[in-house]
């Protein structure tokens, strides 16, 4: 932890007491938090203090109605959390619902105490991969799972009407670290071969984890800005973008690693370099593991999301396995994950789910592991292991900034020309619009003012064609 970070908690620690007296019921709460599946914003322009305490009060008066009585919260690394945390937990308290408090870990660790604390009612403080000033609010009210779409309209509904219940809950802290450790090290196999890793920590909160978990294991690594330190003074940490990756993609090269592994701010999403430095697509990724999954399993069902490349559907037929194309989001995908059953599945943005020997909540620190697992049962570099994928060209994720109150009606009026166009269109996220040789995906972001599209074809010649049609378009009704 920095120096600043050591200060920040240890000034938050001292105030407490006076925070927690001067807290109050937020009259005008931003209704923009409230997003696609996680409520996120800018600290503390959008969500302060009393915003958190009254979320708390919402939150457990919410869980309170469903029939639960306790409920467990984590925070992540960021500089806001301590505070909104604490006072999250007072609002939460003065409900009467007990309050199993983990502390600071990563969104992954806080799925695993769902299952050793047999509670499934929780929030974790984090705003994931989103810049330093932000943060927010992942929620779970029940054993569904993460709350998403209409569910967390409901509880925005629920919270402005501020009918909150009145209590004495109990605090109770756990450490959930030692039996998340053990879970990693009992579902992975390693190979004989000894596997060289660079892991950018990217100074998000795996710092705190990622080289004490990796000692456990027969590999050599490095790791690169394992040092928290919420002010992110290194790169952004999303391992989605590639500009993020330049300090691990130059340090694998130059100490002739097998891989690079990065990992997002609050720790469920994994990014991949190969031995080369290159960047390799998540969807890529996915690919290897569903060789390496499907050949030893008789669940061959597999889950992806609208931004993924045909590739990952082209080898889903090769095994004879059942597939589904999936919107976007953390919270919709996990949930459809285990409705429907699937033993693997992912999406672009890094959020990989394994269900073959592990419970099934994304984390990009076991993603990285099974990386090394699989490198660790062959003499093929990585590099080497892409050769053979099905051959697409595609774009990056691209982000178009469109305020909130805008971007919605922008994609409405991007389904209707495609409509008018006599277009093939798959609208469950977004309008992701399909052609024989090629697709184009625009879609909100459910985590910023933006819209989003990608667009991949045969042929370069193609991409280029529907890259220039769809964002002339998008730029005409962004305005």
């Amino acid at each position: 932890m920095s120096i600043r970070e050591h200060f920040v908690f240890f000034f938050f620690s001292l105030c407490y007491d006076n925070i927690g007296d001067s807290m109050k019921i937020k009259e005008n709460i931003n209704p923009y938090i409230f997003r696609g599946y996680d409520l996120r914003g800018v600290y503390p322009t959008d969500i302060d203090e009393d915003t958190a305490y009254t979320i708390g009060l919402s939150f457990g008066s919410y869980i309170s109605n469903l029939g639960k009585d306790k409920c467990i919260i984590g925070h992540d690394n960021r500089l806001s959390s301590p505070s909104l945390t604490e006072a999250l937990i007072k609002g939460i308290l003065e409900t009467g619902i007990d309050v199993y408090d983990i502390g600071l870990v990563t969104t992954p660790m806080y799925y695993y105490a769902w299952q050793v604390l047999n509670i499934y009612s929780g929030i974790m403080v984090t705003a994931s991969h989103n810049p330093k000033d932000d943060n927010g609010f992942k929620m779970a009210f029940d054993e569904r799972g993460n709350a998403c779409g209409d569910m967390i309209v409901d509880f925005k509904n629920f919270t402005f009407k501020k009918e909150f219940k009145s209590g004495k809950g109990t605090l109770y802290h756990k450490d959930i670290k030692e039996e998340y450790f053990k879970l990693m090290i009992n579902s992975i196999n390693l190979g004989d071969r000894r596997v060289k890793a660079i892991i950018d920590c990217g100074n998000g909160t795996t710092s705190l984890f990622a080289k004490e978990l990796y000692s456990n294991f027969n590999i050599d690594f490095e790791v690169l800005f394992g040092e928290s330190d919420a002010t992110f003074p290194n790169h952004h940490p999303d391992p989605s973008v590639e500009s993020n990756l330049e300090a691990l993609k130059k340090r694998v090269v130059e100490t002739k690693a097998d891989v690079g592994l990065a990992f997002d701010g609050d720790g469920d999403r994994i990014g991949i370099v190969d031995n080369l430095g290159n960047m390799v697509a998540v969807d890529k990724y996915m690919i290897l593991m569903m060789r390496d999954i499907l050949p030893q399993t008789d669940n061959k069902r597999i889950l992806f999301d609208v931004k993924c490349s045909k590739a990952v559907e082209d080898e889903a037929k090769k095994f004879g396995a059942a597939y589904e194309m999936y919107r976007t989001g953390n919270s919709y995908m996990k949930a459809r994950m285990f409705s429907g059953n699937y033993v693997f599945g992912g999406e672009l943005s890094g959020h990989v789910w394994f269900r073959d020997k592990f419970p099934g909540f994304d984390s990009g620190m076991y993603g990285g592991l099974r990386m090394i697992e699989l490198l660790s049962k062959t003499n093929k570099s990585l590099s080497d292991l892409l050769v053979d994928l099905p051959k697409y060209y595609s774009t990056n994720e691209l982000k178009f900034a469109s305020p909130d109150e805008k971007k919605h009606g922008v994609i409405e009026k991007i389904k209707e020309y495609t409509l008018e166009k006599g277009y093939k269109i798959n609208d469950i996220d977004g309008v992701k619009i399909l052609f024989d040789d090629s697709w184009a995906l625009i879609r909100v972001s459910n985590t910023g003012p933006n819209i989003t599209a990608r667009f991949e074809a045969k042929t370069e010649e193609r991409l280029q064609e529907i890259q220039d049609e769809f964002i002339n378009i998008l730029n005409l009704y962004n305005k």
